[in-house]
């Protein structure tokens, strides 16, 4: 028996689009977090001379050939989210701002 005239299906579809735009910006704003946090000990050991400019920049040229493999990676699985609805936008923005 649909509640208020709303099938389960389009409910669960609601339910889901919400969860996956809270996990997703959960785990950006946790990404970006590290990412902060690794930046800034590499500024501290550059400082105090533990490691050279050039050796950060050689290990981040060295990783780029794996940021483009990631990207491919994400390309296709962007194409599963449901980041036109207004739901999963909700989520997502709660995950940033509560993550």
């Amino acid at each position: 028996m649909p509640i208020a005239g709303i099938p389960y299906t389009e409910i669960v579809m609601a339910i889901v689009a919400f969860v996956l735009g809270f996990l997703v910006g959960y785990l950006i704003k946790n990404v970006i977090k590290i990412g902060i946090i690794v930046l800034a000990i590499i500024v501290i050991l550059i400082a105090i001379g533990v490691v050279s400019p050039h050796t950060v920049v050689s290990g981040l040229q060295s990783m780029g050939v794996y940021a483009t493999q990631a990207e491919q990676y994400v390309s296709r699985i962007i194409n599963y989210l449901p980041y036109n609805s207004i739901l999963f936008i909700i989520g997502f923005v709660i995950g940033l701002v509560k993550g």
